[in-house]
């Protein structure tokens, strides 16, 4: 029997969860599988994988062959290094201890890499949720000065429209002294002439 170590697809459409399963090689994808040895989750940053190294390794030493992508996971996980050294720990080439440490320093350096960059996603989404605080708040600042522009235009306008009032009644007030002025000079015209009408007579 063929044994693969391959996904095996589950969670909702459009959000995919996968398990990593040895499995017949005849057997469907989402079928019977004889061992579940993980879980991989893509819809994280960065993927969340979670791996059993022993069961991972025990199949490869058993012959499984994993797909591609199975491939990539357990290489991520160490599973195919602590395979490899395992073969030179047989073959004597190397000591248990001496893999075990050079495992170890493997797992070390990939999990100082995988913080490196939760570190590096963390303080980017950090820059730019206080981009935007800031690029909203010159937004803001813009609106409250237009506001108090606006205002200051309006103020303006009315004291304007004051003035005009002021200056137009100003002017109406000499206007209206002027036709007074008229009309008694007017109601006097007439008297003076009966006056000297009247001087005429008497001189006749």
């Amino acid at each position: 029997m063929s044994v693969k170590i391959r996904l095996q697809r589950h969670g909702k459409k459009g959000k995919p969860f996968y398990w990593v399963v040895a499995a017949d090689s005849r057997s469907k994808r989402d079928g019977k599988y004889l061992e579940k040895i993980g879980t991989y989750n893509p819809n994280t940053n960065p993927a969340t994988i979670d791996l059993n190294l022993d069961k991972a390794v025990e199949w490869l030493h058993n012959g499984a062959q994993p797909t591609d992508t199975a491939r990539a996971i357990l290489s991520y996980k160490g599973a195919l290094l602590k395979h490899h050294l395992d073969g030179g720990v047989r073959k004597g080439a190397l000591t248990q201890e001496a893999a075990d440490a050079k495992l170890a320093k493997w797992l070390d350096e990939k999990a100082g890499k995988v913080t490196a960059k939760k570190d590096n996603l963390a303080s980017a989404k950090d820059k730019a949720k206080a981009e935007a605080l800031a690029a909203e708040k010159k937004v803001n600042e813009g609106r409250i000065a237009a506001a108090k522009q606006a205002e200051a235009e309006a103020a303006a306008a009315a004291t304007a429209e004051e003035a005009t009032e002021e200056a137009t009644e100003e002017a109406a007030e000499p206007a209206a002294e002027v036709d007074a002025t008229t009309e008694a000079v007017a109601e006097e015209t007439p008297a003076a002439e009966e006056a000297a009408a009247e001087g005429e007579e008497k001189e006749a």
